[in-house]
């Protein structure tokens, strides 16, 4: 039996600092405040129909990863978000508002097919891609 995966549901974030990436997540990329478990030190935030997690490398979840994210041992690589419409000029120039820089645009294969791309860090040096429609 294949599994029917439809898209990405969620990204789990460790972080020391859930305020800052909190922050960054919904005034630089747009994301919603979707639920706050306090007691778990768990902060979710929407992005379109997925969710990124945020979890405080102090609370009950993230003192079961260890350390904390940093250059030596990050806990992840990447993640991607979709974008559509992909207008590159545009999200350059608001993320700039917030002094993030965008890097290249450049054409790369993803769940939809070859399309536009490029990368940008969050404050704790996550990887984010943000990914166009596929070009036709």
């Amino acid at each position: 039996m294949k599994i029917p995966f439809v898209a990405l549901d969620h990204v789990v974030l460790r972080t020391a600092d859930v305020a800052r990436l909190q922050h960054f997540y919904i005034h630089v990329l747009a994301c919603s405040l979707e639920k706050v478990q306090a007691e778990l030190g768990l902060v979710q935030l929407r992005a379109g129909d997925s969710l990124i997690d945020l979890v405080d490398v102090a609370g009950t979840i993230g003192r079961q990863g260890g350390a904390a994210p940093g250059p030596e041992g990050r806990n992840l690589d990447h993640f991607c978000l979709r974008v559509e419409p992909f207008d590159d000029e545009a999200i350059r120039r608001e993320l700039a508002t917030h002094g993030v820089t965008l890097g290249e645009v450049v054409q790369r294969y993803g769940a939809h097919g070859q399309g536009p791309s490029c990368y940008l860090n969050d404050p704790d040096g996550n990887t984010v891609e943000l990914k166009g429609p596929p070009s036709r």
